[in-house]
């Protein structure tokens, strides 16, 4: 029964059935299913022509066991033809684990083997760890005192990580510890969202607008400025320290010179301080960038930008919707550099429709030249709300084990310019089931870029989509507070997010007033 394809075929099953309607375990259970490209028929509209490999899948997770023999057993029917096939895996959970954890984890080991041996899938790299940030579980082992063997043993019997990835988050994580013991009781990082681009990419699931005309633009900037005066007041009250600033989006850049110009110079002005290490801007695409916006983000202490290719082929660059060219690239690096810009960083996009391997190394190749001192390899992301989500069909993407191979390359020209990776985060749908990694050279690591992905440090969030994380460091639990997405629902609540902000950082550093 068990069937054999190749790396473009999913296997095909016609029903779903899990003896749970809870939420959490739902979920668990499409997370592997999606990890091993095992498709439901009947949840995209089945049509009765539909071919498919088996009738039926039961899945019946047994988790009362777990309260007295500290076991979970999973036990899976799969019908073909009317015969079935029974498979049983149990695993047991650690001692003094959280029951929730171990209910989580549990299940998916017993699914990732019965999966395994159904689809005979090559073992995932990153075995079960689904979430965004693998590093984190990392560092709470290091938080314990335990030692670099004994993770490594952790990571690859309860999470069935591979050993070279999990080499790579635990040397991620040592790395990162000297930056986060440095954070202080009361150091924050700010982060203001501009929301505006100058068109949408292919791949792009953020969410950003097309520039808006001038009255759209005139209410958000007024909603944004009361966003920041009033972040800039809760820092005060609460004697804060802003040690990192980030200006992303979207693309900032593609704000109006005046309107830019005003944005940086009240940034400057109420957050920047001695104590301030790190000012990001991102300027990602040249065709946003001009020698008047260079002076500004120079005049106003920005140390950090990010000049964003995400593919050096030009065939490329039009198929994903980028209005620049290669020769736009080097020139506004070029720029930065003659401007005494200390810190650039670099994105590359791996997987982008119709790539190959070798388009991959030139574009390697072509940035290895202009020596970057940061590196950022994404792994593309099939995101909701992206045409390339959206219209999969229309677009040859490379498989699998072709974007491995691409990683692979750019990897080793990342660690050939001498750069080391920093931080490291995952999203779901991910080509070759890869990871967003960020190489930098030594002393040139994006700080804000750790602190937003190990979650050791608050960061105040301004602006639509941006959330702000309060950690509290006795036992680095988190509190939210979200902005919404929507550009017209942040115009119209923007007193309301700013109240909710307010009142989550008083309450956690102690200014309970309000």
């Amino acid at each position: 029964m068990d069937i054999v394809r190749s790396a473009k075929q999913n296997v095909k099953i016609k029903y779903l059935t899990l003896n749970s309607d809870d939420e959490v375990t739902s979920k668990i259970v499409h997370e592997m299913l999606t990890l091993f490209k095992i498709e439901i028929l009947a949840e995209n509209h089945l049509k009765n022509d539909t071919t498919y490999d088996y009738e039926l899948l039961s899945i019946e997770n047994d988790i009362a066991t777990l309260e007295y023999a500290n076991v979970i057993t999973t036990v899976t029917c799969i019908t073909e033809n009317g015969t079935v096939k029974k498979i049983t895996k149990e695993k047991t959970a650690r001692l003094g684990e959280k029951i929730p954890a171990a209910i989580r984890r549990l299940i998916k080991l017993n699914l990732y083997d019965i999966f395994l041996n159904l689809t005979k899938e090559k073992a995932a790299p990153w075995g079960i760890l689904h979430g965004v940030r693998p590093t984190k579980i990392v560092h709470k082992y290091i938080d314990a005192g335990m030692s670099k063997n004994e993770i490594m043993k952790r990571l690859q019997n309860d999470y069935y990580v591979d050993k070279k990835k999990a080499e790579l988050i635990i040397t991620l994580a040592f790395k990162q510890r000297p930056f986060l013991s440095k954070n202080g009781l009361n150091k924050v990082s700010v982060y203001i969202g501009i929301p505006f681009c100058l068109s949408r990419c292919l791949y792009c699931s953020f969410p950003s607008y097309v520039l808006p005309k001038e009255e759209i633009l005139q209410q958000f900037l007024t909603a944004l400025k009361k966003d920041i005066f009033a972040a800039k007041e809760v820092i005060s009250k609460n004697n804060l320290i802003v040690q990192n600033i980030y200006i992303g989006g979207g693309t900032p850049t593609s704000l109006p010179v005046k309107e830019f110009t005003e944005l940086l110079e009240m940034v400057k002005k109420l957050f920047f301080n001695k104590n301030t290490v790190e000012f990001t801007v991102e300027a990602g695409r040249p065709d946003s960038v001009n020698d008047e916006k260079i002076r500004t983000m120079m005049q106003n202490s920005v140390n950090r930008v990010s000049v964003n290719p995400q593919t050096m082929q030009e065939k490329t660059l039009k198929h994903i919707g980028r209005k620049h060219t290669i020769q736009d690239i080097i020139e506004l690096f070029d720029k930065f550099r003659r401007v005494g810009m200390s810190n650039i960083n670099m994105d590359v996009i791996i997987g982008l429709p119709g790539e190959t391997a070798e388009d991959v190394e030139n574009t390697m190749q072509r940035i290895s030249v202009l020596n970057p001192d940061n590196i950022t390899l994404h792994a593309l992301a099939l995101k909701k709300g992206s045409i390339l989500k959206n219209n999969r069909e229309v677009y040859l993407l490379p498989d699998d084990e072709t974007t491995m191979k691409m990683f692979n390359i750019a990897m080793q020209y990342a660690e050939n310019l001498s750069m080391e990776p920093y931080y490291l985060y995952r999203q779901g749908y991910m080509s070759g089931n890869l990871e967003n990694i960020g190489y930098s050279k030594k002393g040139s690591e994006g700080l804000y870029n750790i602190q937003i992905m190990e979650e050791r440090q608050t960061i105040i969030g301004i602006g639509p989509a941006a959330t702000t994380k309060v950690i509290n460091t006795d036992n680095w639990s988190m509190e939210t507070s979200f902005n919404a997405k929507d550009l017209t629902t942040y115009l119209n609540s923007v007193d309301k997010y700013i109240e909710r902000r307010t009142a989550l950082i008083n309450h956690a550093y102690g200014n309970k007033e309000e």
